[in-house]
């Protein structure tokens, strides 16, 4: 699990990098002000959650791999696909019907948060 989910983050922050500076230099003059703080906003959370996810699998090195912290990385894997991908569409391709999935990604985050200091709370051998 470790080195999956540290592989998997760095592509998240991969991505993140990428489509953030995709969004400055490209995307910004094409879709305007409003639109790209949405735009900005899900770069912003796929970020925050790469981490988590890179966080995590170094958590399972120090605690041992458990099922709770592997669902916390699928539930931030979940959580970037559903919120911050919301939000690309949204932003960059006007695709409104995308508004009311972004708030299941936010839950799939908090899911994944509990489930994090669950372990951590739980562990009392370091």
């Amino acid at each position: 699990m470790q080195r999956k989910y540290a592989g998997i983050g760095a592509i998240v922050m991969l991505l993140a990098v990428s489509l953030g500076a995709f969004g400055a230099h490209i995307l910004e003059p094409v879709i305007g002000e409003s639109a790209i703080r949405t735009y900005e906003t899900g770069v912003h959370y796929q970020m925050i959650h790469g981490i988590a996810i890179i966080l995590v699998a170094l958590s399972a090195g120090l605690w041992g791999e458990s099922r709770q912290l592997q669902w916390a990385n699928r539930l931030f894997l979940i959580g970037i696909v559903l919120f911050s991908g919301s939000l690309y569409g949204l932003a960059a391709l006007d695709w409104t019907w995308l508004g009311p999935v972004t708030p299941l990604g936010g839950i799939s985050f908090i899911a994944g948060w509990l489930l994090l200091a669950l372990t951590v709370w739980r562990n009392k051998e370091k």
